[in-house]
């Protein structure tokens, strides 16, 4: 990859609809349009002013057909997504116009751009840092309007202003002590072992802080994997649809009717839930009805939440003892459903028999009681009472949250060496290491390879 190489990308997806557009940054991207950018006749030329939209034709620099009527900005650097001069060329959105001009624009010298290329040209030349542009692709892949605004907070700078804090003190703290180390003859004293204890159980009270919300904000960026069980005809498929709000399973009084897992995804107050709803579990002679069953005990295991269905009409059976104890330690709302049958053959201290300690809730699908209390519970699940304020930096990357943690390892060992009084030339390499491992995070000791792993993950053309 050559960051000095002018890139062409189609921005918009393939496919028909309202508009399209082309996007050219880098040092010839203003040549390029010049070479096939006619204005209308009303504009007797064009005189390039930086983000200004400009009315015309592309027109081709080979054949001189006109391609499609355009609507063109130009960029110049360094006010630009890339901090590049970037032009994007605002067409009709079909599949041939676009694809017509996007050939035009490399036939003219601009190379096709990788995956994340602009996003990593806006890292490189300085105008976001790395946890910046990862949460770019956060944005595009919000799934509520709570993951919205988690990701628009890490791309305001949010997290990265958090982690720098941390930096600025670990590398002052650095400081002081190489100062002592290497310049011996300026009798300058190292800080006492006091002194660095204190600030490293600071910043080891700052990090615990910040990795408490990596739970909740790997939710928000990957969803909830939750897993609907119970044995057949118990009203897991109807619960599916109640939360889906539309008929997506097939749901049938005939007992075995789901055979596979049915996976979709639902916005929970904000929370997103890959719901899986899966076989019901019984012994069975059929082939077919025994794999969705394994597929089932496979949902589980993978689930992070499980919400465990009992039918209020029969009790509990031997089948309901059965998934019991296949659940094992896992996260766990036990659900009575069909709680207007009456007479009542579940309580939850029946529940508590076969599961303890888990809560359980009384709902009818059918009528829609309790569905709004199993909502609160879900929110109460993942955020356990503590929803991370507006301002509050939330970690919700993965690479994130284990360099956070590889700092906290550090960190621990700068406090365990000032408390047993380790030379200060030691403490002072898990100090640096503490200080590399956060720059992971906001992109200044990254490498090569990580950055490739990173935009890899990204579109064409952002």
């Amino acid at each position: 990859m050559d960051v000095n190489d002018t890139i062409a990308a189609i921005s918009t997806p393939m496919g028909e609809g309202g508009i399209g557009i082309v996007r050219v940054s880098g040092d010839k991207a203003v040549e390029i349009i010049e070479k096939i950018f006619r204005p209308s006749p009303k504009q007797k030329g064009v005189d390039w002013e930086s983000h200004r939209l400009y009315y015309g034709g592309i027109v081709s620099a080979f054949t001189g057909q006109v391609i499609d009527e355009v609507l063109v900005s130009v960029m110049f650097a360094p006010r630009t997504y890339t901090r590049e001069d970037v032009v994007e060329i605002n067409c009709h959105g079909g599949i041939v116009p676009v694809r017509q001009i996007f050939i035009e624009v490399t036939k003219l010298g601009a190379r096709i751009a990788e995956p994340g290329e602009f996003t990593r040209r806006a890292f490189l030349n300085g105008r976001i840092d790395l946890a910046q542009a990862e949460a770019v692709i956060d944005v595009i892949r919000a799934k509520t309007d709570r993951c919205l605004r988690v990701a628009l907070q890490q791309l305001e700078g949010r997290l990265s202003e958090s982690v720098r804090a941390i930096q600025a003190d670990l590398l002052g703290l650095l400081a002081r002590i190489e100062a002592a180390i290497d310049f011996p003859d300026q009798e300058i004293a190292p800080p006492p072992p006091a002194v660095i204890r204190e600030l490293a159980m600071s910043i080891e009270a700052a990090l615990q802080g910040l990795l408490a919300t990596a739970d909740q904000g790997k939710i928000m960026r990957e969803g909830l994997q939750t897993a609907i069980i119970g044995k057949p005809n118990v009203g897991k498929s109807s619960l599916l649809n109640a939360l889906l709000r539309e008929q997506r399973a097939i749901v049938t009084a005939v007992p075995g009717t789901t055979r596979d897992i049915i996976e979709e995804s639902v916005n929970i107050q904000g929370i997103p839930l890959r719901i899986v709803d899966t076989a019901g579990i019984r012994a069975s002679g059929d082939e077919v009805e025994q794999l969705g069953i394994a597929r089932s005990a496979a949902a589980i295991q993978a689930a992070d939440m499980i919400l465990f269905v009992l039918d209020n009409a029969t009790g509990i059976t031997e089948e309901d003892r059965e998934i019991a104890r296949r659940i094992d330690s896992k996260q766990c709302l036990v659900l009575i459903n069909k709680s207007d049958v009456n007479p009542l053959r579940l309580t939850a201290d029946a529940v508590q028999e076969i599961l303890p300690a888990r809560d359980v809730l009384s709902i009818s699908v059918r009528t829609g009681d309790g569905m709004n209390a199993l909502e609160d519970w879900i929110a109460a699940a993942v955020f356990r009472g503590d929803v991370s304020g507006e301002n509050d930096a939330v970690v919700s990357n993965v690479r994130h949250s284990r360099a956070l943690d590889a700092a906290l390892v550090h960190i621990r060992e700068v406090i365990s060496g000032a408390e047993a009084d380790v030379p200060v030339d030691l403490i002072s390499i898990d100090v640096r290491e503490a200080w590399e491992k956060l720059g992971e995070i906001t992109g200044s000791t990254v490498t090569a390879d990580v950055l490739d792993e990173i935009f890899s993950q990204f579109c064409i053309g952002k």
